[in-house]
């Protein structure tokens, strides 16, 4: 027998593929898909998008689907998508009837982002504990009075009973990083001096009471709860958390553990930077806690092993693996199949979607498709780079029933991937990378390494570059001249400040130059942390500039707004920015970086289409005049053969 939690023994192990029972429901699994922002609502309701995106993780083995964040109450608008819990009735009902037939359970979640909200779309004063301005936004929220906090409350329990109207299995509240509810049990929030701030829990606890007076015996009610602010000064600690969940966790059939807060929102959702499993100790210790109440491991937990691990280990009952299931929604299926899983690069690239742009939830890994296409038997392709663009078109013309031949220049496939993997946090890409050559050779693709092509169909075979070193180069190996480096990043993404790093810790010094106000502008949930590791790094970073000229050991860069001039120490400048696009041959089709420079989401995106393109064309061809001659009785031909045939890449 062994331990694995307080009091508590078991005598044979629990596997993450078992079912987990909940307040007499059963999932089929103990994997869960968790509540994040998606932007495929249709208003403040949810759409026929968010049925789908629920279902298709239902249908590939999920065991408890958790819907999109709910604001319970008008006053609460964090972005232009934000589901609205009295809109919501249809939707979720929609989303349980997709998910029943699956067996998945689905969840309702439901709360209130209160001062880590925003007043752009409201026009009205955030909401909060205490006028404590937010360290992101530095907006100062209105202090909630009694009647604003009896609304709160009602909100909860009215978002509850449209929910159990709507047929779901259980509701979560929504206690975590940037809810109002965790703002209320946070000393760096709350610094009231009535009821709630002598007891920060009160709060809670009236929602928990009121939601599970709407729910009623045989439904779930899930608690997802900040228990690490990063702020041990005057926030929730772990060892304030385990006092928290004793008092909290036999109001709940379910406890969602998970870190973060105003001061630490990259907590909750880190990037490659951060260990896979960060929670799994905190997590360990609140279980102990919860005197049976089962527990979830939240936190970048994105590989079936680690997951068993986890219950192996006594660490969880069941554990969250919502990037992993947005790499892949067939997971859990391929999990009891044995099949290999398409990784999560633990990019946040995609699948971070609350930013003013309103981007649609996505996967570099696995990003949206033209939907289902004719079938590609008796179809002859030669697709030319085995990069992402070149492995996702040949993957997907042979999973199609394509004759396809894939010609690499190189000795490896992965192109751009495996440089992309030498960056410091995207070590995942080269899984990525490996997973698609894997899936190549699985469906039968024909894969010619070191080989030049002198004909193709889908042409992948990347960005041409200009004079100096790049940092693709540096990525790649290539040895720099002595001396400090200068690297020139016009992009704002996580190539420059990666190649900073990697520069600065082999002891280079480095400045990074940008146009931007802040170095990395456009890394998201990462931006705070990346500039921190740069200044650690001892990396110079020259804001607002641009790169005028560099020789004679100095670089000159000109303040981006007066135009004043200044140099800097400058052996070799490292060009950070985007390629240039490569030779498609007319005729052809391109993807990736020969069209235009391209992130590697695009890259895949693009590399997928070839079959709806390579569709459609057969399609143009088949409409026209046969042809005549020797031409008619073969095979369709390459799109540029002939007299273009000498020409090579």
């Amino acid at each position: 027998m062994r331990r694995v939690a307080a009091g508590r023994v078991r005598t044979a192990l629990t596997e993450l593929l078992d079912p987990l029972v909940l307040a007499g429901r059963t999932a089929p699994c103990r994997v869960l898909f968790g509540p994040h922002e998606t932007n495929l609502g249709r208003g403040r309701a949810f759409s026929e998008r968010h049925v789908a995106y629920y279902a298709r993780r239902a249908v590939g083995g999920c065991g408890v689907v958790v819907t999109e964040t709910a604001s319970v109450h008008v006053s609460d608008h964090p972005y232009e998508r934000a589901p609205l819990a009295a809109e919501c009735g249809p939707g979720w009902a929609d989303v349980v009837a997709a998910c029943r037939p699956h067996g998945a359970l689905a969840f309702a979640s439901l709360g209130h982002t209160g001062a880590q909200g925003t007043a752009g779309h409201a026009q009205t004063a955030l909401w909060a504990p205490s006028a404590v301005p937010d360290v992101v936004t530095r907006e100062v929220p209105v202090a909630m009075e009694q009647a604003e906090i009896d609304a709160l409350v009602e909100g909860f329990a009215a978002g509850a009973r449209v929910a159990v109207g709507a047929g779901v299995d259980g509701v979560e509240v929504d206690a975590g990083a940037r809810s109002l509810l965790r703002q209320f049990a946070s000393g760096l929030t709350n610094t009231r001096t009535d009821a709630y701030g002598a007891d920060r829990l009160r709060l809670l606890r009236e929602v928990l009471v009121a939601v599970r007076a709407e729910l009623g015996p045989g439904r779930v009610l899930a608690l997802r709860l900040s228990c690490d602010e990063e702020a041990p000064w005057a926030g929730i600690t772990p060892d304030l958390a385990v006092r928290h969940v004793r008092e909290l966790a036999p109001l709940v059939d379910l406890l969602v553990v998970v870190r973060g807060s105003g001061l630490a929102p990259s907590a909750y959702r880190p990037d490659g930077h951060t260990a896979p499993g960060f929670n799994t100790d905190l997590t360990r210790s609140v279980r102990a806690a919860a005197a049976g109440t089962p527990v979830v491991l939240q936190g970048s937990v994105v590989d079936v092993p680690a997951a068993q691990r986890a219950l192996d280990d006594g660490v969880a009952d069941a554990v969250e693996m919502t990037r992993a299931q947005i790499a892949d929604a067939d997971l859990v299926r391929k999990a009891r199949a044995g099949a290999p899983v398409r990784p999560c690069t633990l990019c946040n690239q995609a699948c971070q979607v609350c930013d003013v742009r309103n981007p649609l939830v996505t996967c570099v890994a696995d990003p949206s498709d033209e939907g289902v296409l004719p079938d590609g038997v008796g179809w002859r392709v030669t697709v030319v780079g085995g990069g992402p663009a070149g492995l996702e078109a040949a993957r997907v013309l042979a999973s199609a029933g394509a004759d396809v031949r894939l010609v690499e220049r190189t000795g490896r496939l992965g192109g751009a991937l495996r440089l992309v993997a030498a960056l410091p946090g995207r070590a995942r890409f080269a899984d990525l990378a490996d997973w698609l050559a894997g899936e190549v050779a699985r469906l039968g693709v024909r894969v010619e390494l070191g080989t030049i092509a002198q004909a193709g169909d889908v042409v992948a075979t990347g960005a041409r570059r200009g004079g100096g070193p790049s940092a693709a180069d540096v990525l790649a190996g290539a040895e720099l001249p002595p001396g400090p480096v200068v690297v020139h990043d016009p992009v704002g993404g996580p190539v420059g400040v990666g190649v900073a790093e990697l520069l600065a810790g082999a002891g280079r010094e480095v400045t990074l130059v940008t146009p931007d106000a802040v170095v990395g502008e456009r890394l998201g949930g990462d931006l705070a942390p990346a500039n921190a590791r740069l200044v650690r790094a001892g990396v110079r970073r020259e804001t607002s500039s641009l790169l005028r000229a560099a020789g004679d050991g100095v670089a000159v860069l000109a303040d981006r707004w007066t135009g004043e001039e200044r140099s800097v120490p400058c052996a070799v400048v490292v060009d950070a920015g985007p390629g240039l696009p490569g030779d498609v041959p007319p005729g052809a089709s391109g993807a990736g970086d020969a069209v235009a420079p391209r992130t590697v989401l695009e890259a895949v995106l693009e590399g997928r289409r070839a079959r709806g393109r390579w569709s459609r064309r057969l399609a143009s061809a088949a409409a026209r005049p046969a042809p005549r001659g020797r031409a008619a009785a073969g095979r369709p031909r390459s799109a540029w053969r002939g007299r273009r045939a000498g020409r090579r890449w």
